[in-house]
């Protein structure tokens, strides 16, 4: 089974932004959903897999939920679902060689993307998923080169 880039993993709907973040939390930090639950505070882990078969949960709940699984994927849904570009905060630090390979290659899908949707060859989800990934990307790279004259200190653990 090829193993998900999670990096540029971008959920259609909040139930398979829900499910994701759970495969990303079992398979990265091998946390069930007893102990996501638990790590949140909730008194039931039956209210994790009911938020997450039915693609509800309280939005007081995100934030907590997001950390324990170590993966921002319900914001990003949210995000996109309103138009809207999520990224990281840029910190204005210099990028290295595979930063470069990563966007080449996250603009090289997007463009894959629209030819073979154009062409009639794949599926407006998928390449909706292409295109926001090149262009949180790009948006990155941008803010960070803003930032470049005002260079922020790294503190805490990047989200992937």
């Amino acid at each position: 089974m090829k193993r998900r880039n999670w990096k540029s993993a971008q959920p259609s709907s909040i139930r398979q932004a829900l499910e994701w973040s759970l495969e990303y939390a079992k398979e990265r930090h091998n946390l069930s959903v007893e102990r996501i639950a638990e790590r949140m505070g909730l008194a039931n882990h039956w209210a994790l897999y009911k938020w997450a078969s039915e693609g509800r949960m309280p939005a007081v709940s995100i934030p907590a939920f997001e950390h324990v699984c170590g993966i921002n994927l319900v914001s990003r849904w949210l995000a996109s679902t309103g138009s809207k570009l999520l990224i990281d905060m840029p910190t204005g630090r210099g990028c290295s060689a595979s930063d470069m390979q990563e966007l080449q290659a996250a603009l090289h899908t997007a463009t894959g993307a629209l030819l073979a949707f154009y062409n009639g060859t794949a599926d407006a989800d998928a390449t909706l998923a292409a295109i926001q990934t090149g262009l949180e990307g790009l948006a990155w790279h941008r803010g960070n080169v803003q930032q470049h004259a005002h260079p922020q200190l790294e503190l805490g653990e990047p989200h992937e």
